[in-house]
């Protein structure tokens, strides 16, 4: 899962990135409002962590524009603000949650393991409990190297989006185009996912029918 994190207190910036980091998500840490709106547009990610006294763009503006451009990120703000018109204001403009500083990182952890680690995510007939790492194909499971569960995890999280081939390449002890090919066409073969290539930048499971399920 990828997430976008905006926080000016350096200190406590690294602090959430490296506890995210290591908890098994990807995080772009910016430390400014222009900085966070530009890699809004630049990527896709699936959660939004603002704080909202930040230079040039405050959080909750921030938020506004993308919600105005029906960028419906799951976002939770953090801030000192913890007055009620403001956590009042953020909700309405469209936070999905609100954490008051000071905070115990792993507070924020959590919340966001809530969000992501609980989903079963169904794509046409299979169900990937992500939580417990388990696949299912009607009543049969299906049992993945741990490399090809990495590869298919990123897909299931990631539907319809082009999955470009460096980030796909973590997953690979010896990445190459060649290995991440064979990687591919085993999980195709597997599952019977259509993953198709995009020459010259990655794959994409494209799918209408999948939906997350708590």
């Amino acid at each position: 899962m990828k997430i976008l994190l905006l926080e000016d207190d350096i200190a406590l910036g690294e602090t959430i990135q490296e506890l995210l980091e290591s908890s098994g998500y990807s995080v772009d840490y910016v430390v400014s409002g222009q900085e966070a709106i530009d890699k809004s547009y630049e990527n896709n990610y699936d959660m939004y962590i603002f704080d909202i006294n930040v230079p040039d763009v405050d959080g909750l503006e921030i938020l506004r524009l993308l919600r105005d451009s029906d960028d419906e990120t799951h976002t939770i703000i953090i801030s000192a603000m913890t007055d009620l018109q403001t956590i009042l204001k953020g909700f309405d403009i469209g936070a999905n949650d609100f954490i008051k500083k000071p905070f115990y990182p792993q507070e924020l952890l959590a919340k966001v393991n809530l969000k992501f680690k609980s989903k079963d995510i169904i794509i046409g007939d299979i169900i990937y409990k992500r939580s417990l790492k388990q696949i299912l194909k009607g009543k049969e499971s299906i049992y993945l190297s741990r490399v090809l569960l990495d590869i298919f995890d990123i897909f299931a999280t990631n539907l319809n989006r082009i999955v470009y081939k460096e980030e796909l390449y973590e997953c690979l002890e010896k990445p190459n185009d060649n290995a991440l090919r064979v990687q591919i066409n085993k999980l195709k073969s597997l599952t019977g996912l259509e993953i198709k290539n995009i020459r010259g930048s990655g794959y994409i499971l494209e799918t209408n029918r999948a939906k997350e399920i708590f």
